[in-house]
C-alpha cells in the first residue's frame, strides 16, 4: 500500500515476527509446542525444536516483552547488500535477551545512541521497535529491537 504524503505507513519488516498490543506495545510472536511446552523464535507452524518430543504442531503466543541481557556485541560494518545499512552507516549493538517467563535467548538490534559500552550482561531489556528502512512505496519498516528497561 503506498504512503499518503501527509503520513508514513509503518509496517514491519518481516511480517508475523512482532505485533503491538491493544495499548501499542510490541511483543515479539513465538511458537509454543502444545505438547511440551518448548518456544522457539522466530515463530514457525510445526515441527517442535524439543528432540524429546514428536509433536509436530506449535501455536502462535506472545511473548515476553522484558528479559535479561545474556550477551552482547557491536556491529561496526555495514551488513553486504542486499541488506539494508543507513547512510552514513553508524555503528550499532546487538543483544542476546533472555526472555522472562520464557527463557528462550532471542538475538535483536539494540536502539540507536546505544553501544556495547552502555550495556552490561545481566541488566533488564525491554522490547521496542525501531525504523530499519523505507520501502520504494514510501512505507516505513519496522523491526523489534531491545532497549535498556526504565
Amino acid at each position: 500500500m503506498p504512503a499518503s504524503s501527509d503520513a508514513l505507513t509503518e509496517l514491519p519488516a518481516i511480517d508475523g515476527w512482532w505485533a503491538c498490543d491493544d495499548a501499542g506495545r510490541p511483543h515479539l510472536i513465538g511458537g509454543k509446542c502444545p505438547a511440551c511446552g518448548t518456544y522457539v523464535f522466530p515463530p514457525r507452524a510445526s515441527n517442535c525444536p524439543n528432540p524429546a518430543c514428536d509433536s509436530d504442531v506449535l501455536e502462535q503466543v506472545p511473548m515476553s516483552r522484558r528479559g535479561k541481557l545474556w550477551s552482547y556485541t557491536e556491529n561496526r560494518y555495514p551488513p553486504p547488500a542486499p541488506y539494508p545499512a543507513q547512510e552514513p552507516f553508524e555503528p550499532f549493538a546487538i543483544a542476546a535477551v533472555q526472555l522472562a517467563a520464557e527463557g528462550l535467548i532471542v538475538l535483536g538490534k539494540v536502539v540507536q545512541g546505544t553501544l556495547a559500552a552502555d550495556l552490561k550482561v545481566g541488566i533488564e531489556m525491554e522490547l521496542t521497535t525501531m525504523l530499519l528502512y523505507v520501502d520504494d512505496d514510501g512505507a516505513r519498516r519496522s523491526v523489534y529491537a531491545w532497549k535498556v528497561a526504565s
